[in-house]
């Protein structure tokens, strides 16, 4: 996982470019995300950075949380996240911007789903239904969840109703349309996971880029076989 930044989702709005094409795209504010905390290997074992953003009142975090803020010399954050770095990245030391992306780009988001509450199977799971006639009592219900003595349980991940929603989602590949320094804004075409308000993760897409290649020690020589190899 690359670094990324963290934002919070404003809503959705459309763009026209110079040919009046309509793109949909959804606002995410990202303010200078500061860093909070460096990890190294040495140290602790990775190297990853700990980035918040957006200050809040002190009396609403805990005093270790408060300590822990107060040695990074930095204001209270409502959210916090760790970044481990990608093969061959380094650690930025100054705070994160939305200047680390650029129109045309492609990232990845992650963010809550929205929650949806207790739902059916219908709904949850996109079950066909039952019967509907007069006869039939069970509409919208799923069908036999097992059999009495094989397997004589229900099997794991089965279909059922259930609290839908309020997920930890990730679209990947959307495009960035416009990047706006002034503003802390980022444009991305189409939508992102969770309601207007939520907190996002906006980050380099994984898919598509090129592949870190590992560096492969060379074999030590043996010099009695290749002095017999060379006769």
């Amino acid at each position: 996982m690359s670094i990324g930044i963290l934002g919070q989702k404003v809503g959705m709005t459309r763009v026209y470019d110079d040919a009046g094409t309509i793109t949909p795209v959804t606002v995410i504010l990202a303010e200078p995300n500061a860093i909070l905390q460096t990890k190294t290997i040495d140290n602790d074992g990775y190297s990853s950075i700990q980035v918040g953003v957006f200050d809040q009142k002190e009396h609403r975090v805990t005093k270790p949380e408060l300590g822990h803020f107060k040695k990074a010399g930095s204001a209270p954050k409502r959210f916090v996240q760790e970044f481990r770095p990608a093969i061959g990245e380094e650690l930025p030391t100054e705070a994160l911007t939305v200047t680390r992306f650029k129109p045309g780009q492609l990232v990845d988001v992650i963010g809550i789903s929205k929650g949806k509450g207790f739902q059916g199977p219908m709904k949850k799971h996109n079950f066909h239904g039952q019967g509907a006639a007069h006869g039939s009592k069970t509409h919208r219900r799923n069908g036999a969840i097992g059999m009495r003595s094989t397997p004589g349980r229900i099997y794991k991940n089965h279909g059922m109703a259930g609290h839908m929603g309020d997920e930890k989602v990730t679209v990947q590949n959307l495009r960035i349309v416009q990047v706006r320094e002034a503003d802390h804004v980022l444009l991305i075409s189409g939508a992102v996971p969770g309601p207007s308000g939520s907190y996002v993760v906006v980050r380099t897409a994984i898919k598509g880029q090129p592949k870190a290649k590992a560096v492969v020690a060379a074999k030590a020589v043996n010099p009695m076989k290749a002095s017999k190899a060379n006769k």
